[in-house]
């Protein structure tokens, strides 16, 4: 209801919501994969933490398409309810993808790169490195049976939905306002 209310539209909360379910189809691919275990607790924690990601950079990224569908109708003169030329909403869509691949590259490198220590159970001794200069750097452990499911799960969905957001999201975007268009000339007629 949030993003209906934000994006005043239905669809567009949906193409974002579909971004999530495209980061789960990576979880699978990736535990199956590697075959490893479905924690049921973890790998659901790591879901929905997963899922607050990927809707923040479809979020980001179908705003901006939107904000630059906006400026185009401005530029052009068009009023809000006016449709766009076809030509220009796909060069809305393209610069708005090219604009945003930054910031959601780097939003899914910095998290997944963060995650691979507790992933891996990366540990050292911080006070054996102060005293003794000494860190007793090892891997596993306690802590790593119990987060690396979490881990693993965020960084193989965030892996596959940041490059499915940048591809499908604008995709779906593009179909959506063909379909309206559609819709809206036949009603015309």
């Amino acid at each position: 209801m949030i993003l209906i209310t934000q994006f005043n539209s239905a669809i567009k909360p949906l193409i974002i919501l579909g971004t999530v379910l495209l980061s789960t189809i990576g979880v699978f691919m990736g535990l199956a994969t590697f075959k490893m275990d479905f924690v049921i607790l973890m790998t659901g924690v790591g879901i929905v933490s997963l899922a607050g990601i990927v809707v923040n950079n479809g979020i980001v990224l179908i705003d901006y398409i939107d904000i630059l569908r906006k400026e185009k109708k401005k530029e052009k003169g068009l009023k809000e309810y006016q449709r766009l030329p076809m030509e220009d909403e796909v060069e809305c869509i393209i610069k708005g993808g090219k604009t945003r691949l930054r910031p959601v590259l780097l939003t899914a490198i910095t998290t997944i790169l963060g995650l691979v220590p507790l992933a891996t159970g990366f540990n050292f001794d911080f006070f054996g490195l102060l005293n003794e200069l000494n860190p007793h750097i090892y891997f596993g452990g306690d802590n790593a049976d119990f987060w690396s499911p979490m881990s693993w799960t965020v960084i193989f969905g965030l892996s596959t939905s940041t490059v499915l957001t940048l591809i499908m999201s604008p995709v779906m975007f593009l179909v959506a306002v063909r379909l309206r268009n559609r819709l809206f000339s036949e009603k015309k007629e």
